[in-house]
């Protein structure tokens, strides 16, 4: 285990993710809680006014629409988990929207499946949502698409799709509220001697023994989830703070430092991350020629790819594939992810961005890779 909360890292951090499970939503299955609902969206509207990108990743929709049901226990049936999710999204969102918009902030809701994030284009897709929500100021209230989804490719009360949802927006930190404080060595329910776990370092083997057990009945998660979460998150360079959801304006003290529940660091920074994962990319299903001026903006300036410095394209690829970028004599200059298909890509090559919408028939991002998912290559 580490010893020290570094306060730095939800001080810093600029795109938050929070996750807060059913039981906290619900009062422990009695209905929406308004009041605990309320006191999230206040702090998160504070953190907005601070500069802050946030995302909500909310369970409950189950739950909730158990009581509106009039169902005392959780079926196994996945049709009547659908049925009981389609009832209470409605109220879920509605309550979102409500105390959201009463401290000034807009709110979208989104549904996501294990298999939008698993698809490259709709990974990409789902990416470029978000983050022009974000840029529009409106907070994405996100849960899983449990109307449509089946046991096989179910998340596991949010806490995966958190991390998942980390790693789709390159978040700084992830926050999961839960009805727990943290983290501790053994369950002090059954242990005395269990011991708090303050910090350690997000995918250490020891966390998950620590961590065991099962959920509560309500939602489907565990402390053990939460810290293969944690670990999922680190992949992409945040790190993960396990906290209690009742505590006193718990978001708006861990973002000034505060020493908060369990904090699970990352151990390589959110941009070596990313970059190293399309570096290391093997399969690459095409490549692009550019132009010797669009060789020296990507070495000189760091510039995203944009088509009109294309001169050829080569290979069938989909719009998220990473492919290679290659000056005229064939020499690699970077990967990264195509935000356009090879068929487009051959269409809007050595052309404005000005033209896209005609030669498309719509209008998406003007660059062919951005900076954000490109990797330089060794000269």
């Amino acid at each position: 285990m580490l010893e020290d909360f570094d306060a730095s890292i939800l001080g810093d951090a600029r795109r938050v993710v929070v996750k807060v499970g059913s039981s906290l939503v619900t009062n422990e299955g009695r209905g929406l809680d308004e009041a605990a609902i309320g006191e999230w969206c206040r702090q998160m509207s504070l953190l907005v006014r601070q500069g802050r990108e946030v995302i909500m990743v909310s369970s409950g929709a189950i739950a909730e629409g158990m009581k509106r049901l009039g169902w005392t226990t959780r079926p196994h049936e996945i049709h009547e988990l659908q049925a009981a999710a389609a009832v209470g999204q409605m109220g879920l969102a509605q309550m979102y929207e409500t105390k959201l918009r009463e401290n000034g902030l807009g709110s979208a809701q989104v549904l996501l499946t294990h298999a939008d994030l698993a698809d490259r284009e709709r990974y990409l897709n789902a990416r470029s949502t978000l983050l022009t929500l974000l840029k529009l100021g409106v907070l994405p209230v996100i849960n899983e698409n449990d109307t449509v989804v089946n046991d096989e490719i179910k998340f596991g009360d949010n806490d995966t799709l958190g991390a998942l949802v980390a790693n789709l927006v390159e978040a700084d930190a992830l926050v999961i509220l839960t009805d727990q404080k943290g983290l501790y060595t053994a369950d002090p329910r059954k242990d005395p001697a269990a011991k708090f776990v303050h910090v350690a370092q997000a995918g250490d083997p020891a966390l998950e023994a620590m961590a065991g057990g099962a959920g509560s009945s309500l939602g489907r998660g565990g402390m053990i989830t939460k810290i293969l979460a944690a670990k999922r998150a680190a992949g992409s360079g945040a790190s993960t703070v396990i906290a209690w959801g009742r505590e006193s304006d718990a978001l708006l003290r861990l973002c000034q430092g505060e020493s908060i529940g369990t904090l699970l660091i990352a151990p390589t920074q959110k941009t070596q991350a990313r970059k190293q994962w399309i570096a290391d990319h093997l399969q690459l299903k095409g490549s692009v020629t550019v132009d010797a001026g669009a060789v020296h903006k990507l070495r000189s300036d760091g510039s995203s790819l944009l088509p009109i410095g294309m001169t050829a394209v080569d290979g069938d690829f989909s719009r998220g594939d990473v492919i290679a970028i290659r000056a005229e004599d064939g020499l690699e200059v970077a990967r990264g992810l195509a935000n356009y298909a090879s068929a487009e890509a051959r269409l809007i090559c050595r052309k404005p961005s000005s033209q896209f919408e005609k030669l498309l028939g719509y209008s998406a991002e003007p660059e062919m890779v951005h900076r954000d998912n490109m990797v330089l290559s060794r000269p």
